[in-house]
């Protein structure tokens, strides 16, 4: 049966809890391959490389957590860590003060990396619900996530594929926006504002869009689908 990405991650803590890094990794690997994993799911899989003694693997894996969510502060910290063992002292500084910053000023009326922490524990709320059947529910809590964490992008994607699962086409577009505006290279967000567009009923737009993302990978095949969809398809 195929598992929600949220079910493969908390498999992998379990695992990672017990020492059991080489376990751990077989699901976070297999998580990050279907293209399904955000943040934490990257930050864990460093953590077991280090664990191991892959750091080149587990500096990669890092890196892979902040570029979806530059404000995560372990994986910041464990960055610092990780490039010090590698013998890369002042990189590694530059990592703790980075760490440090991200976790200054307030955001919601409480410090920032309180903020962070809560938003990552709504999303995980949010995903306990959908995997309950509460779609709803699930969207609140990630809403939610997202106004403590409004640049936590990958939690942002996640919130427009439920807000598409739900129907909700035009809110779906609306963050989508948001999301391709600030990671303009993401062939995912835009293959999915292309969809959020064709399901609210903009079939123009939708078609400039993937139209687009083929000029930049002719190789993906589910946009070209989606091109021969829109061949059928009343504007």
């Amino acid at each position: 049966m195929d598992m929600r990405p949220s079910q493969l991650l908390e498999q992998a803590r379990e695992r990672f809890a017990v020492d059991d890094y080489y376990g751990a990794i077989h699901l976070l690997e297999d998580l990050v391959a279907s293209g399904r994993a955000f943040a934490d799911a990257h930050h864990l899989l460093g953590l077991c490389y280090y664990m191991i003694g892959q750091r080149e693997r587990a500096l990669e894996a890092v890196d892979r957590a902040l570029k979806l969510n530059p404000r995560y502060l372990e994986a910041l910290m464990h960055r610092g860590v990780v490039l010090s063992a590698l013998g890369h002292p002042e990189e590694a500084q530059a990592a703790f003060v980075a760490a440090r910053t991200a976790g200054a000023g307030d955001r919601g009326g409480m410090p920032a990396h309180h903020a962070d922490k809560l938003a990552n524990q709504h999303a995980a709320l949010g995903d306990a619900y959908v995997d309950a059947g509460a779609l709803g529910r699930g969207i609140e809590q990630y809403q939610a996530a997202l106004r403590l964490g409004p640049t936590f992008q990958d939690l942002r994607y996640r919130l427009a594929r439920l807000l598409l699962e739900a129907g909700r086409a035009l809110e779906a577009r609306e963050e989508l926006e948001k999301l391709v505006a600030a990671r303009p290279q993401s062939a995912e967000a835009r293959a999915a504002l292309g969809l959020a567009c064709y399901l609210a009923g903009d079939v123009p737009s939708a078609r400039d869009l993937w139209a687009a993302l083929a000029k930049d990978r002719p190789a993906d095949a589910r946009v070209r689908a989606y091109l021969a969809m829109l061949e059928r398809a009343p504007e």
